[in-house]
């Protein structure tokens, strides 16, 4: 079964939260947990890692917390996944190879569709469209998706 690990789902929930309460300003690790009932210890270590690939930063002081980096039609569901998780691979013999059964596979290149596809997907999904469920119907009506995002980032 193709599935997010908990780190994903955790990091994309987190980035999600902070993209959709940008008006508050920076978003506490704390308040995060807190939310979605995520261990603390577990959230700073994905917190770290998207901070690390810079799609999140980190603001100190009394108000601190984090916030994006970019707006959040800039920052892709496969940026985030693969921060978190390395490559995506929906199966490690094409990562890695030395598969006993590379000279009889049947299902190699299939395969290598399947991921590329998944891969497409989850790059051109972006935070706005987790964000913004309900532009499906502005954009029916003629509206952009790229025209809401400048509305609403002012």
């Amino acid at each position: 079964m193709l599935r997010f690990t908990k780190r994903a789902d955790y990091g994309l929930m987190a980035i999600h939260y902070i993209a959709v309460h940008d008006e508050l300003g920076a978003i506490s690790a704390k308040r995060i947990a807190e939310e979605f009932g995520i261990p603390p210890e577990l959230l700073a270590k994905i917190l770290q890692r998207l901070a690390k690939r810079r799609l999140i930063v980190s603001q100190n002081g009394p108000k601190g917390g984090y916030v994006l980096t970019r707006h959040p039609e800039d920052i892709s569901v496969g940026e985030v996944v693969r921060a978190l998780e390395g490559p995506i691979s929906i199966v490690s013999c094409l990562d890695h190879g030395g598969c006993p059964q590379e000279l009889r596979c049947n299902l190699k290149r299939p395969v290598q569709k399947l991921q590329t596809a998944i891969s497409k997907l989850l790059d051109s999904m972006s935070l706005a469209e987790l964000s913004n469920q309900g532009l499906v119907d502005h954009v029916a009506q003629g509206t952009s998706q790229v025209e809401m995002e400048k509305v609403r980032w002012r």
